[in-house]
């Protein structure tokens, strides 16, 4: 499991938190550091079955300056903004290994993913004594 991470986002850090308590494996990775391609951002919006102004931060001073809220809804376009601009997006995001992926800024949305990263319960006809 990934999440893409902010440090100074409440909602990056209370998604870590969550995680951790859960004992959920994952890794953060600090997408304003290690921003994502556009074929990591176009694999990420497949996941969540979103388009790319979805999980635009519209409220951003940036968003404003660029004018987004004007700006045509060209798929490709977008991907590339966000990928040159990758404070625009969501935060956090978070992808696992088999292809799923939310934008985990809510406690209903917290759960899906706790439950997506725990790892199945032990069977008790396997274990030994």
């Amino acid at each position: 499991m990934e999440v893409w991470f902010n440090p100074s986002c409440s909602k990056s850090r209370s998604a870590r938190d969550h995680l951790e308590e859960a004992g959920v494996e994952f890794t953060l990775r600090r997408y304003l550091d290690d921003p994502p391609t556009e074929a990591e951002l176009r694999r990420a919006l497949k996941a969540l079955g979103l388009e790319p102004w979805d999980i635009t931060r519209m409220s951003e001073p940036l968003a404003r300056e660029l004018r987004l809220a004007e700006t045509a809804r060209d798929a490709d376009a977008w991907i590339r903004l966000l990928a040159e601009h990758p404070r625009l997006i969501q935060r956090p995001l978070v992808l696992t290994d088999d292809g799923r992926a939310w934008v985990a800024r809510d406690d209903d949305t917290l759960t899906e993913v706790l439950a997506a990263g725990r790892r199945p319960a032990e069977d008790p006809e396997r274990s030994t004594p």
